[in-house]
């Protein structure tokens, strides 16, 4: 990878009229906002800018509403560890997922810490996270699953139970209503979160901008191009705001805006966007406010995805803490639109279709037709029969106290190879002038991981400069936590304690 000599000057230059931004972040969601956050730690000089296409941040796939809000740290994801054919379960992805929701938590820590987000309550609450299942198979499958995470230092003290008292006791609605003759099994994590990443994200921008973040709302970025008359390796980015044109030019651009990343890179122009495609996936949930439910039921379960769907699509039953108010929602149903974005065009997908992704993109549909099918199954299938979906976890459920909520629009990645990737990539250009982030799940519980891989990738002469500081914001840095079971456990309990997680009363 060949690099430039990334120099800033202390004040804005301007060209041609223009002023020049070091730092230019397309999107206001929380890939930009953890961003923002890390650079503006780094290195405080460093102008930064914020481009958002709607009138606030963290309105498509940040929004509390558009995720789970799980705080992925695979502790109940059953799709973070598949079984094999011969019954073997494999945690790795686990494991993996694990660490990186580590290193979000102890930024958050940091920002806490250090003064830059005042009350963690506005954003993270304690939530046990659970796994639930039923059918001989599965609870083998479970019991396995349990077996090997416990005995990892990042998931000591998962509880495991077959007894449908014990789980009644963790989640009374799973079990009210059921006959007792099918076998059921579940886990239990008081490590669980729940997270609002809507407010995680305007509390991270709020931050930076009292240490010079400026964020422009109603600004819809059209091109991303470098500059062609110069060689300072400029990039120009230009679009409309409030209806009226502008233009910035900037010496680095992230492009984290969700489903639009994908047709930005592409007018870019960089070759590293070659060859790759979107497919969008739509989703809906169930909630209720009901208070006497949401008061029987206090953590977040999940079961296992039916046969063909996405890993995306795995059912779960969320208590979810928005705007201080508590509430429960059960989800996803997938369905399809051709909508990059939940704000977007019908003609995202028809516009990201390029003579290079093409091939890949009919080889990904070929190669996922029980996706297809699981999807038109999806989009036709009466309100009663989506219902009967969440009478499986809570079989006294009553459509009477449950509401639809239209979801984020997910845009999966089809790689140049035609492979259909459920996960995020990092895309940058070979200069590290230019990156942008597509993908979904796990996203935003890992934003802290992929923007310090962008940071490593996109500043190269920089990075070894700000290891010691690194360190400081998140201790870590360089670490593999699953190999220093001593540390990992310090670092919990003391991110558990900054950001207020009292777990002493999570089986209350």
């Amino acid at each position: 990878m060949v690099h430039k000599r990334w120099v800033h000057t202390t004040t804005n230059q301007t060209l041609s009229g223009l002023h020049t931004t070091d730092v230019l972040l397309v999107g206001g969601g929380i890939m930009s906002a953890t961003l923002a956050s890390l650079i503006s730690e780094l290195e405080p000089t460093w102008s930064i800018r914020v481009l958002e296409r709607l009138d606030r941040p963290a309105r498509e796939s940040s929004g509390p509403w558009n995720n789970a809000g799980t705080g992925h740290s695979a502790l109940c994801e059953l799709n973070y560890t598949p079984q094999d054919d011969d019954g073997t379960v494999d945690i790795s992805k686990a494991v993996a997922v694990n660490e990186q929701f580590q290193v979000s938590r102890q930024l958050w820590s940091f920002l806490v810490e250090s003064g830059r987000i005042p009350e963690p309550g506005a954003f993270i609450h304690p939530t046990p996270h659970m796994s639930f299942v039923w059918g001989a198979d599965n609870v083998a499958y479970l019991r396995e699953r349990h077996a090997l995470l416990a005995a990892h230092p990042l998931f000591e003290g998962m509880e495991y139970s077959e007894d449908p008292a014990v789980i009644a006791g963790w989640a009374p609605l799973l079990m009210a209503g059921r006959t007792g003759d099918e076998p059921v099994a579940a886990t239990y994590s008081v490590e669980g979160t729940d997270v609002d990443f809507g407010a995680l994200t305007k509390l991270m921008l709020d931050s930076a901008a009292e240490r010079g973040l400026r964020v422009d709302y109603n600004a819809e970025v059209a091109k991303v191009r470098r500059r062609r008359d110069s060689s300072d390796g400029l990039w120009e980015v230009s679009g409309k705001q409030d209806g009226e044109r502008f233009t910035h030019h900037a010496r680095f651009v992230f492009v984290g805006a969700g489903g639009q990343a994908l047709t930005l890179l592409q007018k870019s122009g960089i070759p590293e966007i070659q060859g790759f495609g979107g497919f969008p996936v739509s989703g809906e949930f169930l909630r209720t406010s009901n208070p006497e439910i949401v008061a029987r039921h206090h953590a977040k379960v999940y079961g296992k995805a039916a046969v063909g769907a996405p890993p995306m699509s795995v059912p779960h039953l969320d208590t979810r803490v928005v705007g201080g108010e508590n509430s429960l929602m059960f989800g996803p149903y997938a369905g399809f639109s051709p909508r990059f974005l939940k704000h977007g065009s019908m003609f995202d997908l028809i516009r990201s279709i390029r003579w290079h992704n093409l091939l890949p993109m009919v080889q990904s549909g070929l190669k996922n037709i029980p996706l297809t099918v699981y999807l038109i199954t999806q989009v036709i299938a009466r309100r009663a029969t989506k219902f009967a979906e969440l009478q499986t976890f809570f079989p006294d459920a009553d459509p009477a106290d449950w509401e639809k909520v239209t979801a984020g629009q997910r845009v999966q990645v089809i790689r140049p190879d035609g492979v259909l990737q459920f996960g995020t990539e990092l895309i940058t250009h070979a200069d590290g002038s230019i990156a942008g982030l597509l993908g979904a799940s796990p996203g935003a519980s890992t934003a802290a991981h992929v923007m310090l891989e962008v940071l490593e990738r996109c500043f190269p002469d920089q990075w070894t400069e700000w290891q010691p500081r690194l360190r400081d914001i998140v201790p870590s840095h360089g670490v593999a936590l699953a190999g220093d079971p001593e540390f990992a456990r310090e670092l919990q309990h003391r991110t558990a304690k900054m950001l207020g997680l009292d777990l002493s009363n999570a089986h209350a």
